[in-house]
């Protein structure tokens, strides 16, 4: 079964791809039947050949939809659905079906389909930009060029307002062009949703959409006071890049002992509250730009004494950091309004100092927005993450829906765990809900407020037929996912994905044929990064050891208390060495980060497919040499020479290392001069293959060269296996060619300790 092959067509990737067929041989295989799942992976035949029809139900109270699994009598015109075994009759355009002439959604190419629906939104995209303006004026000064940038990447259709902040926060009026006027709110108050309301005079404000126009085409008139602070681009962007331009930094005097007074919280709460009296559930996005932390009204997370330092790991361990708790709650709140709103919530924090991120990440979490994490709002990482999130596809659009909800169905031996990713629960139980819950669960159905062509979600499931029940030959389980959305034209669309697997017997050989430790070991990690949430870090690493050593002693072959006999076939051999970089990576492992970082990367975790999670887990490392082209090496200790270029690649950081021989040279000038042409050659290749990388990830990674013994070499060295340490063969360690390899100070265990012990404990026969 080739996986890619399967991921190309229906964007679906399987932990195990033959399942139990019992509740008990389920549990024994450790690892959940899961799978990750890209819902609006991007198929070129959607766009050439759109289908333009609403889609065949089964009765109430299934409603699956028709799939190339469904049983068809082209005579009778009757379909037989596959999850709840109903007899369905077509409706009436499909009388000239036939075996041979049959519609796309029964041919197997089409396990995943999607049908535009005939309706369309009545409003616009919205973009509302919360800018921070207690910065410096460079960063100030970047910032407004990067979102003048923005309104001429935004549809010229969308609708689009502006609210800055500092002491105080600032509602701007878009709708009067003769001078810049605005509302003004006091940072150090809460205000309540209605009072927002009342203060900006939304209360009565209405939406007339004009019937009957495709939603690009639409000019919705906004009646009442709304329309003063959201506008379509093309009328307001004249006003709105001039209010940009003219956008002073904030001007409450600032001590030197003090951080600005930063209402952070009182901004967001602003915009919630503008959105949710006039656009429930309409597509829209609050793009939050912070540059810095709340430091004063709802929300904060430090104060404005700078000799308070912000808190933590250490402190929130603790229970030391006395503005976290309310912070927290208060963000939640927020996040809960947002989400049931269907808004969505973006955070571009830019500051070299923490900003609040951990507190403020259920607002981009539960929403399905993108945070990004720079230095300031001057850098690359931060201009080129912004463009990205506006990339348009082929027909112009941008890449991105709104509004989405994705419903899970299975056939009756399998139940529903939960989802794993950024959703909230639509709170829709139905027979395929399972008792287990993993992630947010207890529901079939869960709400998106956004969705990119490249957004994963991890959904878990349960086997629940007793160990009694006899295995028919040929049996298999089905699981339907149906994802409505709204595109970023205004079209409704809707994507169906059905999949099918083989059961088979628990004893047999099939089910550790069909273990995909890739995608398996991307699920774990999910599930150990969420129960980092919640539980203590050496909790979950001892759970995380106790899955591994459980998995090894289903599916290795070994003699009882023999480690030597130990041996793990090829379907699992590489999985305890993506476990092992799990363990010691910043999704488990605070120590060097800080709370904004993790909350960062867990997030980032959460939407990421498999290819580009593994490489976080497991960073790829390749070697540049004169005597071999360029190859993928161990991430390892051993693989650091003095004559070779290192390219390491950990998703959120490319960095360029080269060897103590091959900095000497370049910084001798060797590369400049004539005979040397093969030298700048081997310096110029991994920066051609780094600018490839850079190309089309998102969040931009921050790019780092560096030589060996230098200070940034170190975020090489934390992520190598440190099978040479200052307590092996004299921090020396002599490879075959003769050439020594620097020790790596740290106590961590290396892989090979770490599978020795793997192995003991595995035959041992407890865990």
């Amino acid at each position: 079964m080739n996986f890619d092959e399967i991921e190309e067509q229906d964007g679906i990737r399987f932990s195990w791809n033959a399942w139990p067929w019992s509740r008990a041989e389920a549990t024994k295989a450790v690892v959940p039947i899961s799978c990750l799942y890209t819902p609006l992976k991007e198929r070129e035949d959607f766009m050439t050949q759109p289908i333009c029809y609403e889609p065949v139900t089964c009765k109430a109270p299934c409603r699956a939809i028709l799939n190339p699994y469904c049983q068809i009598d082209a005579v009778g015109k009757v379909w037989i659905c596959p999850f709840c075994l109903q007899r369905n009759a077509f409706p009436p355009q499909y009388k000239n079906i036939s075996n041979t002439n049959l519609p796309p959604e029964l041919l197997p190419n089409y396990t995943t389909i999607e049908y535009n629906l005939n309706r369309v939104a009545n409003i616009p995209p919205i973009f509302l930009f919360v800018v921070d303006t207690c910065l410096e004026d460079d960063d100030l000064k970047a910032m407004k060029d990067a979102l003048i940038v923005c309104l001429s990447l935004l549809p010229p259709y969308a609708w689009v307002g502006l609210i800055t902040y500092g002491t105080m926060t600032q509602v701007h009026e878009l709708g009067f062009a003769e001078c810049a006027k605005s509302f003004v709110l006091r940072g150090t108050k809460e205000y309540a949703a209605k009072q927002v309301q009342d203060i900006l005079g939304l209360t009565n404000s209405t939406v007339r959409p004009n019937a009957g126009q495709p939603a690009a085409m639409q000019q919705p008139q906004l009646s009442g006071p709304a329309s003063r602070f959201l506008m379509p681009v093309k009328d307001c962007e004249f006003v709105l890049t001039s209010i940009l331009e003219n956008l002073q930094r904030d001007p409450w005097p600032v001590a030197n002992d003090k951080r600005p007074e930063r209402c952070t919280g009182v901004a967001m709460s602003v915009a919630v509250g503008l959105l949710e009296a006039n656009f429930p559930n309409t597509g829209a996005r609050i793009m939050l730009f912070s540059g810095g932390p709340a430091t004063q009204g709802p929300g904060t997370v430090v104060g404005n004494e700078l000799r308070e330092t912000i808190r933590s790991h250490h402190d929130i361990d603790k229970d030391n950091a006395k503005h976290f708790k309310k912070a927290v709650k208060f963000y939640e709140s927020l996040a809960k309004r947002v989400s049931t709103n269907g808004h969505t919530v973006d955070i571009f924090a830019g500051c070299l100092d923490q900003t609040g991120l951990l507190e403020m990440k259920s607002l981009a979490n539960s929403t399905g927005g993108v945070m990004i994490l720079a230095d300031a709002f001057n850098t690359a990482i931060f201009k080129q993450s912004l463009q990205r999130v506006f990339q348009k596809d082929d027909q112009g659009h941008l890449r991105m829906g709104f509004n989405a909800t994705m419903d899970v169905q299975t056939s009756r031996e399998l139940k529903v765990c939960g989802t794993i990713g950024h959703v909230i629960s639509a709170n829709k139980r139905t027979t395929s809900v399972g008792e287990t819950e993993i992630g947010i669960g207890n529901t079939s159905s869960w709400k998106m407020c956004s969705i990119t062509p490249n957004t994963t979600y991890g959904v878990y499931f349960e086997v629940v037929n007793q160990p009694t029940a006899t295995l028919t030959p040929g049996a298999r389980g089905l699981i339907q996912f149906v994802t409505q959305y709204q595109h970023s034209s205004g079209q409704y669309k809707l994507r169906v994905t059905t999949v099918a697997r083989n059961f088979a017997d628990g004893q047999g050989p099939d089910i550790g044929n069909s273990f995909d430790q890739e995608t398996a070991a991307v699920l774990m990690a999910r599930i150990a990064a969420f129960k980092g949430e919640q539980d203590d870090g050496p909790d979950v690493l001892r759970w995380l050891d106790r899955m591994l050593i459980r998995l090894c002693q289903r599916f290795a072959d070994y003699r009882k208390d023999d480690p030597y006999s130990f041996r793990l076939s090829d379907t699992f051999s590489i999985y305890p060495q993506f476990m092992f970089h799990l363990r010691r990576s910043q999704f488990l492992q605070v120590f060097g980060n800080s709370p904004d970082e993790t909350a960062f990367c867990r997030h980032v975790l959460n939407r990421e497919n498999v290819d580009n999670s593994l490489i976080m887990i497991q960073p790829t490392l390749t070697s540049y040499g004169f005597d071999a082209p360029p190859q993928p090496v161990l991430l390892d200790s051993v693989s650091v020479k003095a004559d070779s270029i290192l390219l390491l690649d950990t998703f959120f950081h490319i960095l360029i290392f080269h060897g103590s021989t091959i900095a000497q040279w370049r910084q001798a000038g060797y590369q400049d001069q004539e005979g040397y042409e093969n030298f700048k050659q081997l310096l110029e290749a991994p920066v051609y293959d780094a600018q490839d990388l850079l190309i089309d990830r998102f969040p931009v990674p921050r790019y780092i060269v560096c030589d060996q013994g230098g200070s940034q070499a170190r975020f090489l060295l934390s992520k190598l296996n440190p099978s040479t340490t200052h307590t092996s063969a004299n921090g020396q360690y002599a490879a075959a060619d003769g050439t020594t390899t620097p020790a790596i100070f740290t106590d961590d265990v290396s892989l090979q300790v770490f599978m020795e012990h793997l192995k003991k404990l595995a035959v041992a026969g407890s865990s």
